[in-house]
């Protein structure tokens, strides 16, 4: 018998089970009914007569309550129900009983494997073939509008309807934080990245210009040696990817995101980028870049933010990193964190700061097996409608939050002291915030209670230098393929290679590991991969209306 080497037969039961895993999940998936449209969808005779200026949950005469499942596909999600003031408010509005239901992707696989499907499904992977074949499965939204809750195309945007289209016309999915075009032209949206320094420090030297790469290599040096128990400059944890070092920087330094063709184009080997990186090269060598920065987790990399041990930092994810800027902010005025230029490009390029993008994060359907599709799509309609937007974010007026004359928004001051000084607490019984499926950026711009004081000033600094990503959005090749596995290992090795090109000893051997990235690239289907995408940037300009 051919004995395996122990390495191929690790990966390659690992790839064996993965294609299991989605052979299952795209069989399974016929099990939920046919494909394509809904058929027989329940008659609503007797309960109300749909209205495109009304939404039907406040038409709905049916007495008894809606007992609906919710499958959400992450294990940390607050199954709790009815009892915080925001689903208690949802479950009275709409006259229904919800039982969350939590797992991982091998607990969906089985309802589709089984047949026993909840009412309701949320996920978070737009690309996986469970969303891609979601017409053997859900209901489409665009027709449980039409027959239920017109009201529904409203409050939906048409945008984001048309991203979700699948290719037989209907939308499916409907997801939060989805952020169009005119989204971000309103400035509604805020930053979420920047380079921010100690106040203190900056303000000891001077406030130096951090944006030239000799300028960047001279402060660090400046507060090595003035400030020598602090680590001169900090980034995001890299765990399994790059942290701040990779995209991060790249859109900060405005990295272009498309070639001069408009097809697509690798970041990772722009030379204005490559600058950077050998700066960072020899910045490391120089001592101010600690080498446990790159085997720090995320939480040994929380707790220095807390104590305010970086003297700068790249940090991508403020309001994330809100509650540990705050804790840092609240015990050391004159010292908190403050976003600053920082690194430009060395060509002139504008930053191009990423936002959450059209496909936003949480996709959520309504299945082929729901009990009441009425009900299950009243409860999509008055979550994107503006009383469900203000009730997630801020609760209900009079009870937390009241209005101001210039149409802003307040917490109460005993609800707002109750959220500063007892998060648990104000969590298990308000859960703003929290509970936000279709959830948006332009409601939390009502009011200055939406972000922790600290990354406030960061967030101003960010105005205007946002720029949509849209058009890299889904482009990798489909899960499963060959391609698939070849950008795995390629983004895999990328990971491992920017890291050993910072670390590097000398500029040759800097030199080395990037020849070496590029090689593995010409030697794992690059060329095939670079032409699927540049095929689904095509298909991406033309549902944005670009092409």
């Amino acid at each position: 018998m051919l004995k395996l080497n122990k390495g191929f037969a690790k990966t390659g039961f690992a790839f064996i089970a993965a294609m299991m895993a989605i052979v299952l999940v795209v069989s399974g998936c016929s099990k939920g009914g046919d494909s394509g449209g809904s058929k027989d969808l329940a008659s609503i005779e007797g309960r109300y007569a749909p209205d495109a200026e009304k939404p039907a949950w406040q038409l709905d005469s049916k007495e008894e309550p809606t007992d609906l499942t919710w499958y959400v596909n992450a294990d940390w999600w607050n199954t709790d129900f009815g009892n915080d003031v925001v689903t208690k408010k949802i479950k009275e509005d709409l006259n229904i009983n919800i039982k969350f239901i939590t797992g991982d992707d091998t607990k969906l696989n089985t309802f589709f494997a089984g047949g026993d499907m909840p009412d309701l499904i949320t996920t978070f992977d737009s690309n996986s073939p469970i969303v891609q074949k979601a017409a053997t499965w859900a209901l489409p939204l665009n027709e449980l509008a039409e027959k239920y809750d017109p009201y529904f195309n409203k409050v939906a945007a048409q945008d984001t309807l048309n991203w979700f289209k699948l290719q037989d016309g209907n939308t499916y999915g409907y997801p939060n934080y989805s952020n169009t075009q005119d989204d971000y032209n309103s400035g509604n949206i805020p930053a979420k990245t920047a380079f921010i320094v100690r106040k203190d420090v900056y303000e000891a030297l001077g406030q130096p210009a951090m944006g030239t790469t000799e300028q960047f290599e001279s402060v660090l040096k400046d507060i090595k040696q003035k400030f020598p128990e602090l680590i001169p400059f900090g980034f995001n944890s890299i765990g399994e990817g790059t942290g701040s070092l990779g995209d991060t920087l790249q859109d900060f330094i405005g990295v272009p995101l498309e070639d001069a063709d408009g097809g697509f184009y690798n970041r990772n080997l722009d030379e204005d980028y490559l600058a950077w990186l050998k700066t960072l090269n020899r910045v490391h060598r120089d001592g101010l870049i600690s080498d446990d920065s790159f085997a720090d987790d995320s939480t040994a990399f929380e707790e220095k933010v807390k104590a305010g041990k970086y003297a700068t930092m790249l940090l991508d994810g403020t309001p994330q990193q809100g509650g540990n800027l705050q804790i840092f902010f609240s015990g050391n005025r004159g010292k908190e964190y403050i976003a600053i230029d920082g690194p430009q490009s060395t060509k002139g390029n504008a930053p191009t700061l990423n936002q959450s993008g059209i496909t936003g994060w949480m996709i959520s359907f309504i299945t082929k097996k729901a009990k009441d599709p009425a009900k299950a799509i009243q409860v999509f309609t008055y979550l994107l409608s503006e009383e469900g937007q203000m009730l997630m974010n801020y609760g209900i007026e009079g009870e937390t939050y009241q209005k101001n004359a210039d149409g802003t928004v307040a917490l109460l001051p005993a609800v707002k002291e109750l959220q500063q000084s007892n998060p648990d607490k104000f969590k298990k019984e308000f859960r703003m915030g929290e509970f936000m499926f279709f959830g948006h950026d332009r409601h939390k711009a009502l009011s200055g209670d939406a972000f922790p004081e600290a990354i406030k000033q960061m967030q101003e600094w960010g105005k205007g230098k946002l720029k949509p990503h849209f058009i890299l959005e889904n482009i990798n090749p489909d899960q499963g393929t060959p391609e698939a596995r070849a950008l795995s290992a390629n983004n895999t090795k990328w990971n491992s290679s920017l890291v050993s090109m910072i670390r590097a000893k000398d500029d040759a051997g800097f030199e080395s590991v990037l020849n070496e990235y590029k090689k593995f690239l010409d030697d794992n289907s690059w060329e095939k991969i670079v032409e699927i995408r540049n095929e689904k940037m095509k298909a991406n300009k033309e549902k944005l209306g670009l092409e």
